[in-house]
């Protein structure tokens, strides 16, 4: 299973709403290459879950440790965190019934607030590097402290 944030892709721009105002991925918001990064790590690993980005990280995490919070939290920010303040237009296009005419990429309209990559995916996919690293800054250390 591959655990997803909010990503940039077209879907919040064609897809039918009874929103008041225009849908947006819960911020943060991430380019979809990072989800791709992640998929395709996971097809060819043994992983069986795996988290992409803090807010992902946070969101699982927490409910699991306290889900009262975490149900409290979202019925207060939940609603408002996927809408952007513009309004929704009464001849917005949907997909609902035909095709959205034009010729769509992964990413939709929130270039301009998407990040390009998750330090924490990058973390958790380099996990043996980093541990081996941390393990060589204890030996470096004590080693240090054992000359002083």
């Amino acid at each position: 299973i591959v655990e997803l944030p909010g990503l940039n892709t077209p879907q919040f721009s064609w897809g039918r709403t009874k929103l008041p105002r225009e849908p947006q991925p819960v911020p943060p918001i991430f380019q979809p290459e990072v989800a791709a990064e992640a998929i395709v790590w996971a097809a060819h690993n043994p992983r069986r879950e795996l988290y992409v980005g803090w807010p992902t990280v946070k969101a699982i995490v927490g409910n699991k440790i306290a889900p009262s919070f975490a149900d409290l939290f979202l019925a207060r920010t939940g609603y408002d965190a996927q809408l952007m303040g513009d309004p929704v237009q009464p001849d917005r296009p949907d997909n609902l019934f035909d095709p959205v005419p034009g010729d769509f990429a992964a990413h939709g309209r929130f270039d301009d607030r998407a990040k390009p990559r998750s330090l924490q995916l990058q973390a958790t996919l380099n996990r043996r590097w980093l541990g081996a690293g941390a393990a060589g800054l204890v030996a470096l250390v004590g080693v240090l402290r054992r000359d002083t």
